[in-house]
């Protein structure tokens, strides 16, 4: 018989999909039920276990080379976004385009193509800038409004190697530290010459960025933290480093499989907390193995 009193366990309200993402999936589920063949362009979200889920419901995830080989078909697009020419591929090739791209990255979209073909003053040269993860498909997505002549930089010290001899437009993609962009933004304005301009524009998800101070009380309110979140997830990185800082007893996990039952000895409290790209069921699931592997005598 095993007497060991079992440790508090609590999944965190806050974590799980955020609005874009719901969005996308409740889309994707949609069209599947209708029985079709359905295509999505990239993994509908940063989480291997919600990627197979749908796999299993039917959505064929394909990427950018096998989209231009496609015709008359359904194509997905996620919450990140796409650049314009993925819409013009599709028009050419008569595939009907499901959007799901969130609504917040659509309006940041917008605002960078009108600032593009909006000439700068007394026709001096602009930077468009954007504080993002080359590469990102949602960065993709912005730098294509741009017709790729925009500046990606990943952290302050990028920032540095700006031209501030040069008019700056300072935009981020959602999912940032609020934190940093606000350090890039105090540098640029120390540092931007007199005869030029500069704007910024916060244009970070706040469902995003106000899961940082939740999650630190989240993280800082337990003896034990799992971090449950695909390792593609970029809003999943930043916030399993903010569990970090309050508790160094987190540990990031893919999957219930990966709970380590040597972490659970002298745990009394633990916390289940995610990004905005994990699912609820996700984490339900490794309460589920916890409490498993704590009736397992040993």
């Amino acid at each position: 018989m095993n007497n060991k009193t079992s440790p508090q366990i609590e999944i965190d309200e806050s974590s799980g999909f955020c609005f874009g993402v719901t969005t996308a999936i409740q889309k994707a589920e949609e069209e599947l039920s209708k029985g079709a063949p359905l295509y999505c362009l990239g993994d509908i979200v940063h989480n291997g276990q919600e990627c197979e889920r749908l796999k299993r419901l039917g959505l064929l995830t394909i990427d950018h080379e096998k989209f231009g080989t496609l015709e008359e078909v359904k194509v997905l697009l996620r919450a990140h976004g796409e650049p314009p020419s993925t819409y013009e591929l599709a028009r050419q090739k008569h595939i009907e385009i499901i959007d799901a791209t969130c609504p917040v990255v659509l309006r940041l979209q917008k605002r960078i193509k009108q600032e593009y073909d909006t000439p700068a003053p007394e026709g001096r040269k602009k930077q468009i800038v954007i504080f993002g993860k080359n590469g990102h498909a949602e960065v993709l997505g912005l730098v294509g409004q741009t017709n790729g002549e925009a500046i990606v930089i990943e952290n302050l010290e990028e920032a540095k190697q700006l031209d501030f001899n040069k008019d700056i437009r300072l935009y981020s993609q959602t999912t940032k530290s609020l934190d940093e962009f606000r350090e890039i933004v105090a540098y640029i304005q120390a540092h931007i010459a007199p005869h030029v301009t500069f704007q910024f524009y916060d244009t970070i998800c706040r469902q995003v960025a106000n899961r940082m101070p939740e999650i630190r009380r989240f993280a800082a309110a337990h003896d034990l933290v799992f971090f449950v979140c695909g390792h593609k997830s970029s809003n999943g990185k930043i916030l399993y480093q903010e569990c970090r800082k309050v508790n160094p007893n987190s540990y990031q996990i893919d999957q219930p499989e990966e709970i380590d039952r040597n972490l659970l000895q002298q745990a009394r409290s633990i916390g289940i907390c995610g990004a905005t790209s994990t699912p609820k069921w996700l984490m339900e699931a490794c309460k589920e193995t916890i409490l498993s592997l704590n009736r397992q005598p040993g």
